[in-house]
């Protein structure tokens, strides 16, 4: 070790003694130094001064040795005539074990020193590294470069969701009890007329009603796990019961829509015997689709004497209807409510899943993927609803759909059985003809 590195190595252990003391009176909260700690700070202050004069010093002296050593043996190389032949020599790296330069001295006192001479090692050294040493990359440490998973990013299975359900019903708590809900419809209503003759007998018709009965229905479903997945996994119990309750709700919105009402299915808007309007067309377009919007308004409004709240169409309808345009090539459907001439519908001008924000004829529009796409005779056709959302009755259980988890099914296989269930119940039938259901084979698959 040469001389400049003894010093260099003392004002390091200098250095470690001042932080020893200071660190003592930070730990006790105190913001004083003894006499004693005082006289010994003092102390290695002066002797770091001493240190860093010499370092500079012995570091000057070096870096002028170094450069005449340099000066010499150029010198002697001019003056030495070369008889042929040649000589390989090695010459060792700049930071080799051997090697008197220390690299993180060099690094010190070429920041802290302005060290003219550690600055050229460390050039030198960055200039071998860059001819000698062969790249390395992550593919290097596969043992090293571990995978990242990020579980919570993990991405369900893609769901229709519930979009009519939550917009356009009418939305109720279902009794703690029973499978079965009724409601009293009349069917044949009191009679008032005209009394032609005091005294004469006024109009008199009994009343009678029907029992309008609406089945609460189970949806559920279930998965079986391996202990090992739940236990060794991260979050996958989690992940499965998320897809479980989103399947449940993409599952009661579709079956209030289109339940057929028979073998365990509620019966649903699609079923109810609403206004009936067929669109037939070969060639549709919304200007012949209109005039069948404004027909199942009219109907709801001369049949059940109310008036409708919500245009209920698939996705891709909203988009035919966004997609046409006049003899001027203006869109029919443009943004901005109040602001737009001669339009057929407007909206907020961004198309969103659910309620659109879209609204035609005073209704808002809400898309629903839930919808068919297969009917008709054609198998591509879906179907509009015009609905009146008060008279479309949703019941469904606080709470529901509710996650089970069952340990003991399968436990000489290790499987823990994850069921998700949930009870609701729905109805149009009050009064069906609150809604209208618009089909056709003007409905079939638009194209763009």
């Amino acid at each position: 070790m040469s001389y400049l590195d003894k010093v260099v190595e003392r004002r390091d252990a200098v250095k470690a003694e001042m932080d020893a003391v200071l660190e003592a009176v930070a730990s006790e909260n105190r913001t004083d130094l003894t006499a004693e700690e005082t006289a010994k700070v003092d102390a290695l202050v002066a002797e770091s001064r001493t240190l860093d004069d010499k370092i500079e010093k012995l570091t000057a002296q070096a870096t002028a040795d170094a450069k005449a050593a340099e000066a010499r043996s150029v010198v002697a190389e001019i003056a030495t005539p070369k008889v042929g032949g040649f000589k390989v020599t090695k010459e060792s790296r700049t930071y080799a074990p051997d090697s008197d330069s220390s690299f993180f001295k060099d690094a010190y006192n070429a920041q802290f020193k302005s060290d003219y001479a550690a600055q050229e090692r460390l050039a030198r050294h960055q200039r071998e590294e860059e001819i000698e040493r062969r790249d390395v990359g992550t593919a290097q440490f596969e043992g090293l470069v571990i995978p990242q998973y990020l579980t919570e990013f993990a991405a369900t299975l893609a769901r229709a969701g519930r979009p009519f359900a939550d917009f356009a019903t009418s939305k109720h708590t279902l009794p703690p009890a029973g499978m079965t809900l009724n409601i009293s419809r009349m069917t044949t209503g009191s009679s008032t007329a005209v009394q032609v003759t005091q005294n004469d007998a006024v109009s008199e018709t009994d009343v009678d009603d029907t029992l309008l009965t609406i089945n609460v229905r189970t949806i559920a479903g279930q998965q079986d796990l391996s202990r090992q997945a739940i236990e060794r996994g991260t979050g996958i119990d989690q992940f499965v019961a998320q897809d479980l309750i989103r399947s449940w709700q993409t599952t009661l919105d579709a079956q209030i829509l289109n339940g057929a009402g028979t073998a365990g299915t509620m019966l649903g808007l699609r079923a109810s015997s609403g206004n009936a309007i067929t669109f037939t067309s070969t060639a549709p377009t919304v200007a012949l689709l209109y005039p069948k919007l404004a027909d199942a308004i009219q109907q709801i409004q001369t049949n059940a004497f109310v008036n409708p709240t919500h245009f209920v169409m698939h996705p891709r309808r909203l988009a035919f209807l966004l997609a046409a345009v006049d003899t001027t090539n203006r869109p029919l459907v443009v943004p901005a409510a109040s602001g737009p001439t001669n339009s057929i519908g407007t909206g907020a001008g961004s198309v969103a899943y659910g309620n659109s924000g879209y609204q035609m004829m005073g209704l808002p529009i809400i898309t629903d993927a839930n919808i068919g796409t297969t009917y008709g005779t054609t198998t591509n056709q879906d179907e509009i609803y015009v609905v009146t959302a008060p008279e479309c009755h949703l019941w469904e259980q606080p709470g529901s759909p509710f996650t089970l988890r069952y340990d003991a099914t399968g436990a000489g296989n290790l499987t823990i059985k994850t069921v998700v269930y949930g009870y609701a119940a729905f109805t149009a039938g009050r009064y069906p003809l609150a809604n209208s259901i618009i089909s056709g084979t003007g409905l079939s698959a638009p194209t763009f």
